[in-house]
């Protein structure tokens, strides 16, 4: 599991689109607990498997279709395979999912911060500590949850009845501005933006350490960690199984040991700010995966604090998403919205201000 403690976060990218290539005429099938045996036909040649079998179950997450492929449900031509085999032409596909363990999104009266709704899209300040959407281990509670209650039958279906709504992601413990599309056509429209690296994303970051530069490019390609699953790490140029990521920072403020910066991600990586922030020496604040501590206390600023006095600052990656600029799907124009830094967020920067300042 990855910082969002669900295993849907495994492979897929941090604010990519949840979207998968369109083969016309293929209807999702519903869970199921019979074998569905699938003919694959020229118009979808070269797709991976587990993208392949993500277009006809799309209430499946991704990582669960590899581990099916993995354990052995899933075979090619009568064989066993990998979530990496291009599919071809004529190819037969047998399959055999796992049983659902919950068949409905249960709608939750969970509080949301909406910076900006219209009759086909909103806008969420996502909290830290919350899961996008369910998956095994997280059923409730989850950002997929609160939107079912607040907007009821009026979110876009596209991603699956277990995503409704979601057009990309945000790990558990990142906060800040989440898109959400209520209808199709939205979620289709916003889904090309967000493929073709037309959304503007911005972020904001406390990181440990002082940033050498002013404003720099890093360029570093990734991939999952060789071991543990949940993890990116940065990879060679010429390792095939990596991903060109690119992400350009700017310095906000400067303090005794840490800097506050604001990250632009070219590229939509799984982890990708966290993993290059530590790849120049600088871990997001309170990165448990990345920075080896999941909290931030006033006594790590303010040595001596008498314990009554010692307050819990952070216990999550000092990581929001600030701003997204898009363009509205059905108006064309540009939309800009900002979401504010959540409020320990704000209490760890005020802390550091207060007691971290540079003196001149």
């Amino acid at each position: 599991m990855n910082s969002s403690g669900t295993p849907d976060d495994i492979e897929l990218d941090d604010d990519a689109a949840l979207v998968v290539p369109v083969v016309v005429g293929t209807p999702p099938y519903a869970r199921s607990r019979d074998p569905v045996e699938l003919h694959v036909k020229v118009r979808a040649e070269g797709i991976r498997l587990d993208q392949y079998l993500q277009i006809f179950f799309n209430d499946s997450s991704r990582s669960e279709l590899q581990r099916t492929i993995a354990s052995g449900n899933v075979l090619v031509n009568g064989k066993a395979s990998k979530a990496s085999y291009k599919v071809r032409n004529d190819d037969q596909l047998w399959i055999q999912l796992p049983e659902p363990i919950h068949d409905v999104i249960v709608p939750e009266d969970i509080p949301l911060d909406v910076l900006y709704e219209d009759e086909v899209l909103a806008v969420i300040n996502k909290p830290p500590n919350m899961v996008v959407h369910p998956a095994r281990g997280n059923w409730t509670g989850t950002l997929v949850n609160a939107l079912a209650f607040r907007f009821k039958d009026q979110l876009s279906s596209s991603g699956g009845s277990y995503r409704l709504g979601i057009v990309h992601r945000l790990d558990r413990d990142t906060s800040g501005a989440i898109l959400i599309a209520k209808t199709d056509r939205a979620h289709s429209v916003l889904s090309q933006q967000f493929e073709k690296r037309k959304v503007f994303k911005e972020y904001v970051a406390i990181v440990v350490g002082d940033i050498d530069r002013d404003s720099d490019y890093i360029e570093a390609r990734l991939k999952q960690h060789p071991h543990e699953r949940e993890k990116q790490i940065v990879a060679n140029a010429d390792d095939p199984d990596s991903r060109d990521a690119c992400s350009y920072y700017e310095v906000m403020e400067r303090f005794r040991g840490y800097t506050l910066v604001k990250v632009q991600p070219r590229t939509g990586r799984t982890h990708q700010i966290r993993v290059h922030l530590t790849h120049i020496g600088c871990p997001v604040l309170a990165d448990r995966m990345y920075g080896g501590r999941d909290k931030f206390r006033l006594a790590d600023v303010k040595p001596g604090i008498p314990g009554p006095e010692d307050d819990m600052l952070l216990t999550r990656q000092a990581l929001h998403a600030y701003r997204l600029r898009f363009l509205h799907p059905e108006t064309n124009t540009w939309l800009e919205i900002e979401a504010p830094l959540r409020a320990d967020m704000r209490a760890a920067l005020e802390a550091i201000r207060e007691y971290r300042r540079i003196r001149v």
